[in-house]
């Protein structure tokens, strides 16, 4: 039946084509004239179009165009068919359109072209379509749909500003004011970009009539003059700004206003000359104005303005009634200022005097609603009631206090333990971070994207991401920022151009590599994704992969680099798509994502047999591929695979054990510690919590336990008190079963091991320090780090997780411990054979020399100082044996000749 399908199918095919054949060579034989042609023609080509893209014959209807094209490049039919296929294909090239609709540009019918436009944004906004567009409604004299055509041109063409600047004009002529400014800021930022200063002025102008109390956005523009154009152009700018303020008599900002453009022109006598005044305004009333201005010579042409600047302010905030802080004495308030000297009320020190150049160098100025002033002079009920129920407020307060810079680190040691506490600090936090991300008072510092700001006037979202988007440095960090812009928010297109701002970032990669990197590739999968919802934020880029990957030259480098979990998918799926070869990069590329999906695909497509090899080989080099082996044994292998592959579960279980020891080792050893605390913790979890051994031990014979139980003995990293839980599941299965060491049963306490006392308690307290204190400040962590958001790639929450599951697993082992110890206290000990508690000297008859050994518990072990537990290999050798016996054993393939010269009872609590 699906080969009758295929048959149809490729006869439809056949038809169509055959038919736009017909059509093409209709055209070339009757050559009808330009003016002959109508929308309706073109209308008849639609319902072919209809038909071949019903019938899937794209790619071959395409062909034959390009062909005919090939001889006969403006016919009219070919250029229409392949150019609306191509469209519908998304693909980039829209040269057969721009010359179809160019030629009856030339001809001037205007009613073909309209129509050919609006064909052509059927499949998304286009900068050459919208252009026509408009320019035939200019032509044609229709001003209302000129209007339209132009607002939707200026959302996809960031590069046009007079057009901006027009439809400004005309919500001003119409008394839009809000739309007017609107768009003037707009083109004014678009000049700026094209570099032309009359028009950039022109609109600084009229922006300062209309909204003069936006000086973030002056400022900001500001500054893209000075770095565009020149800095004596933005001194021009801020010179033109300063009137208003000063005309308003708000000197705070005209000062700040005049430090900008003392930062550009330093010694401009000018705006010298203006700031004095307007420090002389600002501070009348204070008592000593003049006397400041003098000692910091800020009338003085010869000293730096900015030293002299700094100096007055400095000096200019001791006042009476203001309040200071001084490192030992904590927060004070000026009671008065006498000639030289400064009486100050401290919390810790009242009414101390000090010179005004003391104060000036050992205290920090600080404002009313200063957090420390606050929390020194405010009512602590009052002050913990308002932080919490006014979040923004409590933010404005704590940042302002920290020059208006602040990370929520920051932010939560002003406010921890002083104000609210650890447990309250977690719910309060997850508020903070919404508010900070949402509210258009705070924005994010341009080099610290962590870092918030009090904002003098609002800021829109839109500029709030662009700003964290330019303070992030990490490439797959900017990738979340405009992931989450671009799918999540309703508005893109009115915002078009600040969003054009960040993508152009990755179409930067796409357009200029030498070589093919993680970028590239994450650039062109991001970029194709977002165009496929957004097509007029195509940056006119060929999204060809084939090209791309043939330029590659290890795809498994590529793919371990990017970071990004969508990514990954996006390029697992791209590749399954291009790669002729995809199935062989499948396997190479799972070590990389270890997904259930990449193995589902790869088995439907070519059986579970096609795996075997793959699965050997991670079997056969675990230790080489431990990460990989471990995810396989713990989520995919089954016992039916173990029996496909010709594996025995022992090998696993031996493997996965090596890996416990192997792990630990390097653990111990810092080396990659992070991946190998995780692996060990995975497969202690896989070998003891899920009583993988346990079942092993009650199925399997008794050679392949003890083979296993031989290798588990001897993991010097691993607990005797776990190899000593499972001995008694062996004894019950086999009753002669021969354990490490002499082959007879070792002294075991009935509820599971001894310990002495002294141990039991540090034990006692290990626990109690787990669940009293580490375990409560893990939860907050995690709190915390949940406060941080997007748990995927959350490195805080991820870490405090590990930690609480190694909590989780330390209070389990400790609690199951401390139940089958067994204390043996000193006064119980029975020194008339080698037993717990006894210190014996022994004769080495190989070496002629005396060793001494205190026979104590695994907890109490301690080989360097000669303490050795009764489970050990040598402990449990010697266990039962009395004064004057001669010993001999081999442990580890080395022979010991002992004899026993005295026991007695060792000292221990």
């Amino acid at each position: 039946m699906a080969e009758t399908e295929t048959e149809t199918t490729n006869e439809n095919t056949e038809r169509i084509v055959k038919k736009v054949q017909e059509l093409l060579n209709e055209e070339k034989w009757t050559r009808a004239a330009l003016n002959s042609y109508s929308i309706h023609n073109f209308q008849e080509l639609d319902k072919t179009l209809e038909e071949i893209f019903r019938e899937s014959s794209q790619e071959k209807v395409r062909e034959v165009c390009e062909e005919h094209l090939h001889h006969t490049k403006n016919s009219i039919i070919a250029l229409y068919i392949s150019g609306i296929v191509s469209l519908s294909q998304q693909l980039v090239d829209d040269s057969h359109l721009v010359t179809l609709i160019s030629i009856f540009v030339d001809n001037h019918k205007w009613g073909i072209v309209e129509f050919l436009s609006l064909r052509i944004l059927e499949f998304g906004e286009n900068k050459f379509a919208l252009r026509t567009l408009a320019d035939t409604y200019n032509t044609e004299n229709e001003g209302g749909k000129l209007y339209d055509v132009w607002e939707r041109l200026i959302r996809v063409d960031y590069e046009e500003a007079d057009i901006v600047k027009s439809l400004a004009d005309r919500k001003e002529a119409q008394g839009q004011k809000e739309e007017a400014v609107d768009y003037y800021k707009k083109a004014l930022h678009r000049f700026i970009n094209k570099k032309v200063f009359t028009s950039i002025r022109e609109i600084w102008h009229k922006l300062i009539g209309y909204c003069p109390e936006e000086t973030d956005f002056f400022y900001h523009a500001e500054r893209k003059v000075a770095k565009t154009i020149s800095e004596e152009r933005a001194v021009q700018l801020l010179e033109d700004l300063y009137p208003h303020y000063k005309k308003e008599k708000n000197w705070d900002t005209a000062i700040s206003i005049l430090k900008r453009i003392l930062e550009y022109d330093a010694k401009s006598p000018w705006a010298r000359k203006e700031i004095i005044e307007c420090c002389r305004q600002k501070y009348a009333r204070h008592s000593q104005l003049e006397e400041y201005i003098r000692l910091s010579n800020l009338t003085q042409g010869w000293r730096s303005i900015h030293e002299a600047l700094a100096d007055f302010e400095k000096h200019i905030s001791f006042d009476d009634g203001n309040f200071v802080y001084h490192r030992e004495w904590g927060v004070g308030q000026i009671k008065s200022i006498k000639d030289d000297v400064i009486e100050i009320d401290f919390v810790k020190k009242r009414r101390h005097k000090m010179s005004l150049k003391m104060a000036v160098s050992a205290l920090q100025i600080l404002g009313k609603q200063h957090i420390w002033v606050l929390k020194s002079g405010m009512n602590k009920e009052k002050l913990h009631a308002k932080v919490k129920s006014d979040i923004p407020w409590a933010l404005k307060t704590v940042i302002k206090s920290l020059d208006n810079a602040a990370d929520m680190k920051k932010i939560k040691a002003e406010l921890v333990p002083s104000v609210l506490s650890a447990g309250e600090w977690s719910s309060w936090s997850t508020a903070a971070r919404r508010i900070l991300k949402e509210d258009n008072n705070f924005g994010s510092l341009p080099d610290k994207a962590d870092y918030f700001e009090v904002r003098s006037q609002p800021v829109s979202l839109e500029e709030k991401t662009l700003n964290r988007f330019k303070a992030e440095k990490g490439f797959f960090e900017r990738v979340e920022i405009i992931e989450d812009y671009a799918f999540n928010m309703k508005n893109i297109e009115e915002n078009a151009e600040s969003f054009g701002e960040m993508l152009e970032y990755f179409s930067g990669f796409m357009r200029s590599y030498t070589s093919v990197s993680e970028y590239v590739v994450s650039s062109f999968l991001l970029v194709r994704k977002i165009v496929a919802k957004y097509p007029y934020l195509n940056p006119g880029i060929a999204m060809n992969f084939k090209p791309l990957f043939a330029q590659i030259s290890s795809m498994e480098d590529i793919f371990q680099k990017i970071t990004n979990a969508d990514i990954k998918k996006e390029l697992l799926a791209q590749i399954r798509k291009d790669c002729l070869d995809w199935q062989a990069l499948y396997v190479k590329l799972f070590p990389h994502i270890l997904s259930r999906h990449v193995l589902d695909e790869l088995i439907v497509v070519n059986g579970e047999n096609s795996l075997k090899d793959f699965f050997l080989r991670v079997i056969n080099s675990y230790r080489e591929n431990r990460e990989t082996f471990v995810w396989l044994t713990r989520n995919f292998w089954t016992p039916e695979w173990y029996e496909k592959l010709g594996v025995k579960y022992e090998k696993i279980l031996i493997a996965m054990i090596h890996l416990l020891d192997i792990t630990s080792r390097e653990i111990e050893n810092r080396r990659d510690a992070g991946t190998n605390r995780k692996l060990n913790r995975q497969a202690y979890v896989y070998l003891f919590d899920e009583k993988r051994l346990e079942g092993f031990i009650t199925k399997e014979d008794k050679e392949a336990v003890s083979r296993v139980y031989t290798l588990l003995w001897d993991l010097a990293s691993l607990d005797d008190a776990l190899k000593l839980n499972l001995r008694p599941l062996i004894q019950e299965r086999f009753e002669d079963f021969k354990f490490p060491g002499k082959g007879e049963t070792p002294v075991v306490a009935s509820r599971g091991f001894y310990v002495a006392s002294s141990s039991y308690e540090q034990k006692k307290k290990a626990l109690q320090q787990l669940i009293e204190v580490d375990i409560p400040a893990n939860s907050k962590e995690i709190g915390e780090a949940i406060a941080l958001g997007d748990l995927r790639e959350n490195a805080e929450y991820k870490a405090a997780k590990e930690k609480q599951e190694l909590y989780n697993s330390q209070v389990g082992k400790l609690t199951e411990d401390l139940e089958k110890a067994q204390i043996i206290y000193a006064k119980d000990v029975d020194a008339s054979k080698i037993s717990f508690g006894t210190k014996t000297v022994l004769y080495n008859t190989n070496e002629n020399t005396r060793e001494e050994y205190t026979i104590l518990g695994p907890w109490e072990s301690d080989p360097a100082r000669q303490i050795i537990s009764y489970l050990s290999p040598l402990g449990n050798e010697l266990l039962n044996h009395t004064t004057g016996e001669e010993l001999a054993f081999v442990i580890n393939e080395h022979a010991y000749n002992y004899r026993v010269e005295d026991i007695r009872v060792a000292e221990y609590q």
